[in-house]
């Protein structure tokens, strides 16, 4: 069974973006990474959700570029005693249970897939509990 969904299929028929095909590795990717993932459109994105609840979304403008958001949901969660230990390098941290993933093209996304699927993969664990 699939866990890309009619919804984020539709809708990245129709993206325009200048990082359209970079954007698609990197959702397959994460997809690949984890058969529990599902996937949904939030903020104007594909979002990756576990147990039906967002834990990583696309940000697609400014057009230039792609993020990778990391969160914990959508209602804002106390983050007394949550730490999560970036090993990648990769984030910005916007807070202490939001991170931000900046890919600037097909290079960059090349560069960093392998640590940024890892990664993904530690969040989602780290924001299960």
């Amino acid at each position: 069974m699939s866990n890309r969904s009619d919804e984020v299929e539709a809708f990245m028929a129709e993206l325009e973006h200048p990082l359209k095909a970079e954007i698609e590795t990197v959702r397959s990717a994460i997809l690949a990474s984890d058969k529990t993932l599902t996937e949904r459109i939030k903020w104007k994105a594909p979002s990756f959700c576990y147990a039906g609840d967002d834990r990583v979304t696309f940000r697609l403008a400014p057009k230039g570029i792609f993020q990778v958001i990391l969160h914990r949901g959508a209602k804002v969660k106390d983050t007394a005693g949550f730490a999560f230990e970036d090993d990648s390098g990769l984030v910005k941290w916007a807070a202490v249970d939001r991170g931000i993933v900046t890919l600037q093209d097909a290079k960059d996304v090349k560069a960093k897939k392998a640590a940024l699927v890892k990664l993904v993969g530690r969040w989602i664990q780290a924001t299960v509990a």
